[in-house]
């Protein structure tokens, strides 16, 4: 029976083994430990990949990561890291049950993406071996991509391109070994190596043919965390997203730069059925008849190209009021669009609208409809109704006193104005009477309602950020707002906003530049530290903002928007007709290929060894030399050769000098000087006059 000792360093660094029976010893094996450099820049790499965890993976993961990455630092130097292999599986047990707890399974994107930090975060503590550093490097390479598909907004791209030059400057510090050199060298190659590559990555973004619509891919519930929209509006269901930054899309006017004069109300929901404070949309939407005919040369008519954020759902927005078709959308019955499809990956889409008002005619069906009251109306609310009523015969002197109403009874404006329940119309009205866009659509429409008036509410956002760099409009879903519209005889459905009776200027600016004129003029208390509010407030930081933000627009819609019909009209601009996958794969091909050919003739020539002119000029004198009976030998210096010359040729043994003399000053000078160099070649041209003994 054979008995193995083995001895193992504390470092790990060295296994000695010996076999006792048979007296052979083996020789030392060496476990080479991760050189530090190389550590650095992989640390500084895995640092840019934790932005889209923490944008998007349970909290604890990516901590687990970072805690992990620093340990690994404090490890290293004293040769510790995770050996016991019992332990490992401990571990690993206990993070794959919490990812199952945090996420409820561990199907999906985001809980394999976690998985995966886990397990690297495991091996950042295990290894200690070369090895072990190239599986980290391609674990981390893995982690790039996982990030990516996780998020693709422009910083997220940014930081995991950076990590994506770090590791290749790892592993170029890895492959160097210990060999002299400053620090940032690595990255001065790394950057070479992807300026040869840049050429065929555009080659292949512009040419390749598109399997997908487009770069963007969205995992998760949309709906719930991305957008404020619902079918149900709710007291305190949009004051919610007072203080959210999500992008709910962009609005380009390409006939009017800086869009139409007066407030952007954009149309998303229409809401019909009451319920006191509580207001629903129907459970399908019904397509009604194109209207564009009518509004197509009208002035009035508005063109809108918009780029939606993916949000689960199928509501889509335009100005009031939209008219005509819009592809893979229909405009449903109370004039708002309705995709056929749920809305995934952001949409780019044109439509047009007009702020005419439409339909001038309600049906006995949409009449009945849009007067259907909740089953319990408290008796104070109904005389309220019937006293508005009751100041006027006309249907718009009741929306003016119900308006009045709201603007003279101290209603407040408030992003936190305390939990309503669907039957406390009368607390809001009576009592309490603070609220944001929801509490008073709500109930406005409701009046409207107990007065016989039509009336239902819109759920859309209002107003937008303008963009000069980018010339566009970016809405947030801060920006959500609900506001009515009542039917006038003779005018037809007409808009109507109550928020703008208690809060007059919010109409014509969006939610965080009327919250902060309020907060300015002493309205509203400061919700932020003052420091915060006074940089807000600086010209270079909204200028930087600005770019930013038109940087992220051009991103989106020119690389992560870049889908197979836009590839479609670059091909045919190019004159390049797109036959099918195979023909265009077979011409990126090709075409990849001439580049590859031209790039390795460029670099056959640049590395090409150049001619030296001074050792030129030197081999012809020599060669004059040998002419005449004084050859060179191999081993022979300049200054020994010129001295032996100069013996055999003694009339000439002052120019010989003198040529050998300054070919050494010429050859080993930083720079030589072009008058020296001139003389040296006038004057071994002229030692051919001069040959006889």
């Amino acid at each position: 029976m054979h008995a193995f000792v083995e001895f193992v360093s504390r470092r790990g660094k060295s296994v000695r083994i010996s076999n006792k029976k048979s007296g052979r010893r083996t020789q030392p094996r060496r476990d080479t430990a991760i050189p530090r450099r190389p550590l650095l820049w992989l640390a500084a790499a895995l640092l840019f990949t934790l932005p889209p965890m923490f944008g998007q993976l349970t909290g604890w993961a990516p901590s687990f990561f970072l805690l992990a990455l620093a340990l690994k630092f404090w490890m290293e130097p004293k040769g510790y890291r995770l050996r016991s292999f019992v332990l490992k599986l401990i571990l690993a047990a206990v993070t794959v049950g919490a990812i199952f707890l945090s996420y409820g399974t561990l199907k999906g994107v985001e809980p394999a993406v976690s998985l995966l930090a886990v397990l690297v975060s495991l091996k950042i503590l295990e290894a200690h071996t070369a090895r072990e550093f190239q599986v980290m490097v391609m674990m981390a390479w893995v982690l790039c991509l996982c990030g990516f598909l996780l998020s693709q907004d422009l910083a997220i791209a940014l930081c995991l391109f950076v990590a994506f030059a770090l590791l290749i400057a790892a592993l170029i510090q890895f492959h160097r070994g210990s060999s002299p050199g400053a620090f940032w060298l690595p990255l001065a190659t790394t950057f070479k190596l992807l300026a040869q590559a840049a050429p065929v990555i555009v080659l292949l973004f512009l040419l390749l043919p598109r399997i997908n619509t487009a770069f963007q891919f969205r995992f998760g519930d949309l709906h719930a965390a991305r957008t404020g929209f619902s079918d149900r509006l709710s007291p305190g269901g949009i004051a919610a997203l007072g203080n959210s930054t999500d992008i709910a899309f962009r609005a380009e006017f390409p006939d009017r730069r800086t869009g139409p004069i007066g407030p952007l109300y954009w149309r998303g929901l229409v809401m019909w059925r009451c319920d006191g404070m509580e207001w629903r949309a129907p459970y399908g939407a019904t397509p009604i008849s194109d209207s564009s005919r009518k509004y197509a040369a009208s002035d009035k008519a508005i063109r809108q190209r918009i780029t939606l954020a993916p949000h689960g759902a199928r509501w889509m927005f335009a100005l009031d009021h939209p008219i005509g078709m819009t592809p893979g959308a229909m405009l449903a019955r109370g004039n708002y669009l309705d995709s056929f499809q749920p809305i995934r990956k952001p949409r780019r889409y044109e439509v047009v609208s007009t702020t005419e008002p439409l339909g001038k005619e309600l049906s006995d069906y949409e009449r009945r409809e849009a007067l259907q009251l909740p089953a319990s109306i408290s008796p104070s609310v109904r005389e309220l109704a019937a006293s508005l009523a009751a100041r006027g015969s006309e249907p718009r002197e009741i929306v003016n006193s119900a308006l009045q109403f709201f603007r003279t009874q101290g209603f407040r404006y408030s992003l936190a104005p305390g939990k309503y329940d669907k039957n406390d119309l009368e607390e809001f009205l009576f009592h309490r009477r603070t609220g944001f866009c929801e509490h008073y659509a709500a109930s406005f429409a409701t009046l409207m309602r107990l007065a016989g008036i039509p009336a239902r509410v819109v759920l859309g956002y209002l107003g937008g950020e303008y963009n000069d760099l980018g010339g566009f409009f970016l809405v947030r879903q801060a920006d959500t707002h609900a506001w009515c519209e009542v039917w006038l005889p003779g005018n037809g459905w007409t808009r109507i906003d109550p928020t703008s009776a208690v809060a007059p200027g919010r109409a014509s600016q969006d939610l965080s530049s009327f919250l902060a004129g309020r907060v300015a003029s002493g309205e509203m208390a400061i919700g932020r530290s003052a420091l915060i509010t006074q940089l807000a407030r600086l010209a270079l930081i909204n200028q930087i903002k600005s770019l930013w933000e038109a940087l992220n627009y051009q991103w989106d819609t020119r690389v992560m928007g870049f889908d197979a019909d836009v590839q479609d009209v670059l091909l045919t601009s190019l004159g390049l007709t797109n036959r099918g996958p195979l023909p265009l794969v077979m011409q990126v091909l090709v075409v990849i290929a001439a580049v590859l050919i031209i790039y390795a003739g460029w670099m056959q020539l640049r590395t090409r060894p150049r001619t030296d002119r001074i050792q030129e000029l030197y081999k012809r004198f020599c060669q004059k030399l040998a002419r005449i009976g004084v050859q060179r030998d191999p081993w022979e210096g300049p200054s020994d050769f010129a001295t032996r010359a100069a013996q055999s040729l003694p009339n000439e043994s002052g120019r010989v000098r003198w040529i050998a003399e300054t070919y050494i000053a010429l050859r080993y000078a930083p720079g030589p000087a072009a008058a020296n160099l001139h003389e040296f070649a006038k004057e071994i041209d002229a030692f051919n006059a001069h040959r006889s003994v």
